[in-house]
């Protein structure tokens, strides 16, 4: 149920504020650039020694393979190195920065690339509006933003070069910290007694540790799908065990030898063996979680304000219309109802999904409805609907995933909808 903003028939009066934003990837580069536009004071602070966020590769992985040990040192990107997008670039990029081809020796000029060309697509933005070095604090991670009684945020920080905390005062923080680092396990009856291995995807690099082994991938999201064909390549068998799956999809996956897909799994056992829901039984090497993460804000205190509810968070994740609406709230161009209206519209959506059967987990998934809710904060921005092109090539891309799932980022046939992007494009790059 969308909530209904008030917007002033008389010009506002414009406030700058002095803002915190967490983390230097994607949604927290873009946050910065809008919250600059609209005059506020950017601080970013950012963990890591590059902007990227998330979209940065590292062939590391963490000590606990499942991600679990709080004691273990975090590593934040969860990319595996031949990770590609699983959507067109045309589609990916912000509104008025066109991720396009670029020439040059380590750029990739595919259409659904690898990772690091996403990476220096960010490396292009930031550089290109001037998020830099001063502007973006890194290897500084925040320890503590807590919102005081005055309404001003204190923000604890300590760089990775100074053991010493600083505390500094701010109007606003926003949170752009990612949600790629706290690996979520699927729940299986018998697995402390269970001999074998286990991972989560967040530690996943490269095929090669499971050569000639036997193993079971839990999930069915993009990168599971990836990840049990690269695994095939080098593996005695894969089998998925996903949680929904059509009845006469599940056996041997057509075009793979060794590859079979599985209702979801009942119960592992101390011989080793895994048994799925519809009773067939594997003795298993081992067993690799794609599974997704949980929402983590462990430095975040707004006294129950802010809370994770199995994955449930008041924040919404879509960046850059969200930046721009967060901006316009900050200086005042956009006036919020109260804070009674709001509580009462955000637990009549989560009733709304709970009478429909939808988990929690499941709140941010959008789908297809993402372009009303885009258009909605579009209009509160007093910035144009969201492009029809960028409808029609979501939806090809989607139907092509389904009918061509082993090729579709190299076979395509929506070159039509590629020319009305690049026109689109015309208008925002120049020579």
């Amino acid at each position: 149920m969308p909530i209904k903003f008030i917007m002033s028939t008389a010009p506002p009066l414009l406030t700058p504020r002095h803002v915190a934003v967490i983390g230097a990837g994607a949604a927290g580069l873009v946050a910065a650039r809008e919250l600059r536009r609209e005059g506020h004071r950017v601080v970013v602070f950012e963990q890591g020694e590059q902007v990227g966020g998330t979209w940065v590769y590292t062939p590391e992985v963490e000590s606990d393979p499942l991600g679990q040990d709080p004691k273990r040192r975090i590593i934040q990107s969860s990319m595996y190195e031949s990770l590609r997008t699983n959507l067109p670039r045309e589609s990916m990029g912000f509104r008025d920065y066109p991720f396009v081809r670029k020439d040059g020796k380590e750029r990739d000029p595919r259409r659904y690339p690898g990772h690091r060309e996403v990476l220096m697509y960010l490396k292009d933005f930031a550089a290109d509006f001037e998020i830099d070095g001063e502007l973006v604090r890194f290897q500084t991670e925040v320890v503590f933003a807590g919102l005081g009684e005055t309404g001003k945020w204190r923000v604890t920080s300590r760089s990775s070069n100074d053991s010493d905390c600083v505390d500094e005062i701010y109007d606003a923080v926003v949170v752009c910290n990612g949600h790629y680092a706290q690996p979520r396990l699927a729940h299986i009856p018998g697995i402390d007694a269970w001999p074998g291995k286990q991972m989560h995807s967040h530690n996943y690099r490269t095929p090669e540790p499971f050569q000639h082994q036997v193993v079971v991938l839990i999930g069915s999201a993009a990168s599971a799908v990836d990840i049990s064909r690269e695994i095939a390549t080098v593996a005695k068998e894969v089998h998925i065990a996903a949680r929904s799956v059509e009845e006469d999809k599940l056996g041997k996956v057509p075009g793979h030898d060794n590859l079979w897909l599985h209702s979801m799994i009942d119960s592992v056992h101390e011989d080793g063996k895994v048994v799925f829901q519809d009773g067939s039984a594997i003795a298993v090497d081992c067993i690799l979680h794609c599974t997704g993460y949980k929402y983590d804000f462990p430095f975040l205190e707004t006294e129950g304000l802010v809370t994770v509810d199995d994955n449930r968070v008041i924040p919404f994740p879509l960046c850059e219309l969200q930046s721009k609406w967060i901006a316009s709230i900050l200086s005042n161009r956009i006036a919020l109802p109260s804070q009674e209206e709001m509580a009462k519209d955000i637990e009549a959506f989560y009733v709304s999904l709970e009478a429909s059967g939808t988990p929690k987990s499941y709140t941010h998934n959008l789908a297809f409805v993402q372009w009303d809710y885009n258009n909605w904060i579009a209009d509160q921005c007093g910035v144009p609907a969201v492009e029809e092109w960028r409808k029609q090539m979501y939806k090809a891309a989607s139907k092509s995933k389904l009918v061509r799932p082993e090729s579709y980022r190299d076979e395509w046939d929506d070159d039509d909808i590629v020319l009305l992007a690049q026109q689109d494009f015309a208008n925002y790059l120049r020579e």
